[in-house]
């Protein structure tokens, strides 16, 4: 195991999960975070520097934690050798198995290997699926100036908006997601549109791995345009500031894969995972 922590190696890093896209979009995006202020507290582990084979982000050992907190006990994985991933996870020092944690990454081996080691520390592991999408470059990305011009206030969320977001999320309504929600917001870019009273009515903000996500407009301000308001202003932020337009949505999910069709997003080849991983001694306590 290595902790990657030489500014200039973090920057090469950068550059060569590029070569590596789609598949290592989740680590890329928590590598530039790290690159940029690192908000979220952040470090990057690997098998060997610089020919690796496996990466894991993960939050620092000195950042404050909370062992039910799996929304932001959150481990970006991308491997070349799906064995050198297995022998990180099986090294002492890497992952905290004693609190509810999550794993993210965009390679089909990702569950069974997790599941596989997880399993013989006694620790149960719940998968979801979703398709990845990664939206165009700016300059080939819809006009939304007929929306904007009828629209009331398009800006971004306040850390007061937090309970509002934690209300309306499906992986939300507790304490530990109000806590996380209130964090992205207050590190990361966020773009939504409020009405004549102030209050959002359609939003979308971006995670620790510079994931668009929580895009959700109010069911009695639907079909007015702004869902798709709010996701290109958000795509156009990122790009200005370098980051990738990525994205994920459930299969089922019909009307924000048709919006997502709409503005011709790539669905990529590989499938985003997401894997919560909880130890006995909580399975009871953890809001999934």
């Amino acid at each position: 195991m290595l902790v990657l922590n030489c500014v200039s190696k973090l920057l090469t890093l950068e550059k060569l999960l590029k070569s590596h896209f789609p598949e290592s979009l989740k680590v890329y995006g928590a590598v530039m975070n790290i690159n940029r202020g690192n908000p979220f507290q952040k470090e990057v582990i690997l098998d060997s520097w610089p020919d690796f084979k496996a990466v894991i982000t993960r939050r620092q050992k000195e950042a404050e934690t909370d062992n039910l907190d799996h929304y932001t006990n959150a481990y970006a994985v991308f491997y070349k050798d799906v064995r050198a991933y297995r022998g990180l996870l099986e090294e002492c020092d890497v992952i905290n198995w004693n609190q509810v944690f999550q794993i993210q990454g965009l390679q089909s081996e990702l569950y069974t290997v997790s599941k596989a080691v997880a399993a013989s520390k006694q620790l149960d592991v719940k998968l979801s699926s979703f398709k990845a999408i990664c939206l165009s470059p700016l300059s080939t990305l819809p006009d939304t100036s007929s929306v904007m011009s009828s629209s009331p206030r398009l800006t971004y969320l306040s850390v007061t908006d937090a309970d509002l977001l934690n209300r309306t999320w499906s992986r939300g309504g507790n304490e530990q997601c109000l806590r996380y929600i209130t964090n992205l917001i207050s590190c990361f870019p966020s773009i939504c549109v409020r009405d004549d009273k102030g209050n959002p009515v359609s939003w979308s903000i971006t995670d620790q791995f510079a994931t668009m996500c929580h895009s959700y407009t109010l069911p009695e301000h639907r079909r007015k345009g702004y869902s798709r308001l709010v996701l290109l202003t958000l795509a156009r932020k990122l790009q200005s500031r370098g980051f990738p337009r990525q994205g994920n949505v459930l299969d089922d999910n019909v009307a924000s894969v048709n919006l997502l069709k709409s503005v011709h997003a790539e669905f990529l080849p590989c499938r985003f995972h997401r894997l919560i991983l909880t130890p006995a001694a909580f399975s009871r306590e953890v809001p999934l």
